[in-house]
């Protein structure tokens, strides 16, 4: 089976938060669906293996910052790549609290506050049936899909994400990925090869320094 087809279903980006009371988590998905518009009701998808389920699965709670094109990479970084379990995401973060939850509010487009309704269970994932309680709209900024994610940030699906495909990387030419976020550098297609850059360069996507990136052997 090509599960490349996959690849051209369309997809948004958004950033879940949710707290316990006790702790709090948050991690980016690209899987959240308006499921009715009157007492609006959605669906989120989150890997069983992500700390954000187990402590959503407490909280019954959670908000849905809608990311937009302008985010801090800074941000991709910490909720798109680490665990909440041993990482405050929320430390540097700026956000504003709302129902007792860290919102991320900095270059999103809007947000919304959602109640769990129901829990299905999809294997490797759960889906998260919610009702929608509030929303805030906060810039016009454009919203990002998960297309211009993949092919302008050149970002890539963490293992713990529904759309998350492994990939053979050509080794022609010298290539360098990112040890935090999976980015690659790829010296045939940039202007300057890695080993040229200055010792301050970032990584692109989510802002890693030159030392986080090893060269594909």
């Amino acid at each position: 089976m090509d599960l490349s087809s996959l690849e051209d279903i369309s997809y948004g980006m958004y950033l879940i938060t949710t707290s316990n009371g006790k702790e709090d988590a948050g991690c980016i998905i690209n899987t959240l669906t308006q499921i009715t518009s009157k007492n609006p009701i959605v669906s989120v998808s989150i890997n069983k293996n992500n700390y954000t389920n187990k402590i959503l699965k407490e909280s019954n709670k959670f908000a849905v910052s809608i990311i937009s094109e302008n985010i801090d990479p800074q941000v991709i970084s910490k909720f798109g790549y680490l665990s909440s379990e041993k990482e405050n995401k929320f430390e540097n973060i700026n956000y504003e609290l709302d129902n007792k939850i860290k919102v991320i509010t900095d270059n999103m487009c809007s947000y919304l506050i959602c109640e769990v309704l129901n829990i299905i269970d999809a294997e490797t994932h759960d889906i998260f049936i919610a009702r929608v309680e509030s929303t805030k709209k906060l810039s016009n900024l454009k919203p990002m899909t998960y297309k211009y994610y993949k092919e302008v940030l050149k970002g890539i699906s963490p293992k713990n994400a529904p759309t998350y495909i492994e990939n053979k990387v050509s080794t022609v030419g010298k290539k360098y990925r990112c040890k935090i976020c999976g980015y690659i550098y790829d010296n045939e297609k940039e202007k300057i090869p890695f080993e040229e850059l200055p010792e301050d360069f970032k990584c692109p996507l989510c802002g890693a320094g030159k030392d986080m990136f090893e060269e594909i052997k």
